[in-house]
């Protein structure tokens, strides 16, 4: 199989399946190194397919146009993360990503895509995996949040809760 030819068979993966796919995964499939499903995942890009590489695995964005999406600033401790997600995503909330603005680099996002509380659960338990550090302890807390719900009520009562736990920066 050639380099293009995999690459279409990737491309199309992607955009029809509503799962992550794991790099590792498409490697073995395909029979190449992650290296070249890195490789294929840049020139895919390049050629301007919207691929997003999440703690799961690489996804094409579904746009739903009926889906609401709000941006939130928030601030918090490290030990915070998953009290913080928590709230976001048991009111039907979708946590699309991190962002930070770091004073050097400028914004900074993370993709993280977590819809449910088993995604929280498994993000903690990555994040404890790798001894990460959160984006934000480089902007002491501060972060971002790009969110997605069904409606106005879902978003309203995320900020509520938030706001309420002293997460949500506000004037």
């Amino acid at each position: 199989m050639s380099s293009s030819e995999r690459r279409r068979f990737i491309k199309e993966l992607l955009i029809n399946r509503k799962e992550p796919q794991k790099g590792q995964d498409l490697a073995k499939e395909y029979g190449v190194t992650r290296q070249v499903i890195v490789k294929d995942i840049a020139i895919l890009r390049a050629e301007g397919l919207n691929v997003i590489a999440t703690p799961e695995g690489y996804i094409t964005p579904k746009e739903n146009k009926h889906k609401i999406k709000r941006i939130i600033a928030v601030s918090h401790r490290s030990e915070n993360i998953e009290d913080e997600l928590t709230c976001i995503v048991k009111f039907g909330g979708t946590i699309e990503d991190v962002i930070i603005e770091h004073p050097l680099y400028g914004e900074m996002r993370g993709m993280l895509m977590i819809k449910t509380l088993y995604d929280v659960q498994n993000f903690i338990e990555k994040f404890k995996q790798y001894k990460a550090e959160p984006l934000s302890t480089l902007t002491g807390g501060v972060h971002i949040h790009t969110i997605e719900a069904d409606n106005e009520e879902i978003i309203d009562r995320i900020i509520k809760e938030l706001k309420e736990r002293k997460y949500l920066i506000s004037d």
